[in-house]
């Protein structure tokens, strides 16, 4: 089935009260129209965005979804039916045209794919129930089910206004009856604009047959201001811990769980509270995350425990290492298995050996170690000239006494023992004590000759 995108982000949004569009405002980590636009993608790969208000931007931020997008103006914002009929010209090749927006970020992929199966060879509305559905368009279905029009609030006599079933907006139509229906919208109304709305009893008049598609409440809800952001944040926090519920995660408190990309894991994993996961992650068995960690971009083998306040972004972590608490790894970190992060500990584009350890306040960078090495408290890799990175290269079973400042590039061997406090600058080899000190001088009786 060959579907085209077309995705609604004109609108300003005054009540955001922000200087950006409406559908560049973020939850999750990333802008709603980002987050609508990779759901459509799996779906549709080409994606057109009408634009308008903060155009600039929004063009150059699509170009980093990675995705087949492109974009067109609609110069006066004059409804949504306007809207469509500005990139209704990009569809060519396609057999359905996909009509989502912006604000309303929060649609499921399956709903979408019910959504375009229901449309057939002619139109499917996406609709959704409201206890209390004033100031919406209700669906006006004939005896079979399908849908004749949309009734709005100012037109619906009294029987009317007690339908609950509201259109949401997002359809899938056959595109070559969608075209049609465009050039017969009018905007003989009070706001003198277009109504996408109006397409339902158009193609009705034409006998064409309307199925209706039913979402939850909480999929199609849009976003106009701050507070409904806010509330949009929060489905979206609780739609992520459900997921992960449902993979037989324990979670601690789901409401103290931000997950803001994409969760694979193994079974009997737990996380505490104050947690984020963002981007992709993925949990081998039994892994444990300690409370107020934030984990982007990240593997974590099965039987690794992360201890509580640790920031880890862009890392490998292998079998029954335990990371933290307090410990920062960076990208290019690679924990090999029974290898030991501790508190305070700073990595950056390493590999720690197998059970090696660096347990307290210490930096890392561009550095290589062996298996069973112990990295003493204090120890920094000097991997920066000024200018250049440069490598730091440390053996098996070696020892790296505490305070000790490792000068790249430096090739440390194995079975090797750095002296506590020492500056190494030159390579040591395997089997041999490095120890770079200024010598010891005690100066007696000093304390009396401040007198």
């Amino acid at each position: 089935m060959n579907v085209h995108t077309i995705v609604l982000a004109a609108g300003e949004g005054s009540r955001m009260q922000s200087k950006r569009a409406k559908s560049m405002q973020k939850i999750g980590g990333q802008t709603m129209l980002e987050m609508i636009c990779r759901t459509a993608s799996y779906i549709s790969p080409k994606i057109t965005l009408i634009v308008g208000f903060d155009k600039e931007s929004i063009v150059e931020e699509s170009k980093n979804f990675g995705l087949d997008i492109s974009a067109c103006e609609q110069p006066v914002p004059i409804g949504t039916g306007d809207a469509v009929k500005c990139g209704i010209h990009e569809v060519k090749d396609a057999s359905k045209v996909l009509v989502l927006y912006g604000d309303v970020p929060l649609i499921k992929q399956n709903t979408i794919e019910e959504l375009i199966n229901a449309s057939g060879d002619g139109l499917s509305i996406l609709t959704t129930e409201l206890d209390d559905p004033y100031g919406y368009g209700r669906v006006k279905k004939n005896p079979e089910g399908y849908a004749t029009g949309i009734i709005e609030e100012k037109d619906a006599s009294n029987e009317e206004k007690e339908i609950k079933e509201v259109f949401t907006g997002i359809l899938c139509s056959s595109t070559n009856i969608l075209k049609d229906s465009l050039s017969e919208i009018d905007n003989n109304n009070a706001a003198g604009e277009f109504y996408l709305t109006d397409i339902v009893s158009i193609m009705n008049n034409k006998g064409i047959k309307i199925n209706t598609y039913l979402a939850s409440n909480d999929e199609v809800k849009g976003a106009n201001s701050k507070k409904e952001l806010a509330q949009l944040e929060a489905i979206y926090r609780s739609m992520k811990v459900e997921d992960l519920l449902n993979m037989g995660i324990t979670i601690s408190d789901p409401n103290r769980l931000d997950v803001r990309g994409d969760v694979e894991c193994g079974k009997d994993c737990s996380i505490d509270v104050n947690v984020i996961l963002e981007g992709e992650i993925k949990l081998g068995d039994n892994v444990s995350i300690g409370a107020n960690c934030i984990i982007k971009n990240t593997s974590i083998g099965s039987n690794s425990k992360i201890d509580a306040f640790s920031h880890i972004d862009g890392a490998s972590i292998s079998d029954s290492c335990i990371i933290g608490p307090y410990a920062r790894l960076r990208e290019g970190s690679q924990i090999e298995t029974s290898a030991k992060v501790g508190n305070f500990v700073e990595t950056k584009n390493i590999v720690l050996g197998k059970g090696s350890k660096a347990n307290h306040l210490t930096y890392l960078g561009d550095t290589e170690v062996g298996k069973e090495t112990n990295i003493g408290a204090g120890t920094i890799t000097c991997n920066y000239d000024g200018k250049d990175k440069h490598k730091t290269s440390i053996g098996d079973e070696s020892f790296i006494g505490s305070n000790s400042a490792l000068v790249a590039p430096v090739t440390i061997g194995s079975n090797v023992t750095i002296a506590a406090g020492s500056v190494i600058t030159k390579d040591v080899p395997d089997n041999a004590l490095g120890l770079g000190r200024a010598k010891q001088n005690n100066k007696e009786n000093w304390s009396k000759k401040k007198d």
